[in-house]
């Protein structure tokens, strides 16, 4: 449930080829294009402009598991450095280009410079993707273009995923095998979140709060937990804060690591009493409110792209019920491009 170490200094996007594959979802990146698939098995594959293009563009296709599913698509103009609000037309259309011949065109929002694909351009651009395509939407000599660099990597492994490969639906390698061996969709978990008591704060004596440190830092794994405050500093620089969970379980918290532009708190659930028995959530938190710890972390300082997650209290342990990036750091947009969630639930409140 921590994060490792690597992940804190070179962010997976950055890499030329990465694969992340769990019970939990998927994440592949290649060249211009990366695909992020949940634990519903939806997939959603996101491409953008080439690097050292002065106008910045990013296309989403979406997919749900199941046969005969459809893929839907959006478009996003670069809006970080503002050059696209400008270059848009008053009537934000502009027209969609496939190797040099008019798809038609496509309406963009002025305010989120997003437009939605029909169908058949969506079917026009799958057919040109998987072979050498130039992608581009244009006004007047006003052009922004696709890169199609990883792209055909990148829909085999969603068509890996959903288990299409061979069958008509597929997106990269067709076949005549039959759509109902397509891997069926599966339902977002429910999470019943416990409420918390009234009376939060919990003090331990100066000799406990010791041998608690010792135990923490006993719970973390060698190249995998990252927490060098808590492992190398002294005892007197190393703070935990408590909040009660129930009426035996502890939130203990404490300084991680620090670095440029982010930072990361040890979260570990503890008995009130001696023996502590830790248990670790994650060595990178943010935040904990409402009985939820967060963890948010920009991809790089000027904030283009973005990590998410979310742990929650379920009474018994924390339970990663939420996990996404924003998509590669390609200056599309402050705060990042889209939601690509590899973790989806339904977190239930103790109201509901």
């Amino acid at each position: 449930m921590s994060t490792p170490k690597a992940l804190l200094v070179v962010p997976l996007w950055m890499a030329a080829i990465s694969v992340q594959a769990a019970a939990t979802g998927l994440d592949f990146y290649h060249k211009d294009w990366q695909v992020t698939c949940d634990n519903t098995r939806t997939c959603r594959a996101a491409g953008y402009q080439k690097d050292g293009d002065e106008t910045t563009i990013s296309l989403l296709l979406t997919r749900r598991a199941g046969p005969r599913e459809p893929v839907s698509g959006e478009v996003m103009l670069g809006s970080y450095d503002d050059k696209s609000s400008s270059l848009l037309p008053k009537n934000g259309r502009l027209t969609m280009r496939i190797n040099g011949r008019s798809v038609g065109s496509v309406q963009f929002d002025k305010g989120s410079l997003i437009a939605n694909l029909s169908p058949k351009q969506i079917d026009a651009l799958l057919a040109a993707l998987t072979r050498k395509a130039e992608i581009e939407w244009r006004v007047g000599e006003q052009v922004w273009s696709l890169s199609d660099e990883g792209v055909a990597a990148v829909l085999l492994k969603m068509d890996e995923f959903q288990g299409r490969v061979g069958t008509p639906g597929a997106l990269v390698k067709k076949g005549s095998q039959s759509e109902e061996n397509v891997l069926p969709p599966l339902p977002v978990p429910v999470v019943k979140a416990a409420p918390l008591p009234k009376a939060s704060n919990v003090t331990l004596p100066p000799k406990q709060v010791a041998a608690l440190r010792e135990a923490l830092r006993a719970t973390l794994k060698k190249d995998k937990d990252y927490c060098p405050d808590l492992e190398e500093k002294k005892e007197a620089e190393i703070e935990l804060s408590f909040t009660r969970l129930n009426d035996s379980k502890v939130l203990v918290s404490t300084s991680c690591w620090r670095a440029a532009y982010n930072a990361g708190d040890g979260y570990w659930v503890i008995n009130d009493k001696s023996p502590y028995s830790p248990v670790l959530v994650t060595t990178s938190g943010s935040d904990f409110s409402d009985g939820s710890i967060g963890a948010q972390h920009k991809g790089r300082g000027i904030g283009d792209c973005w990590s998410l997650d979310t742990w929650t209290w379920d009474g018994g342990e924390f339970v990663h019920t939420a996990s996404s990036t924003t998509g590669m750091c390609r200056l599309i947009a402050a705060g990042g491009a889209w939601q690509l969630p590899r973790i989806v639930m339904e977190v239930r409140t103790p109201k509901q």
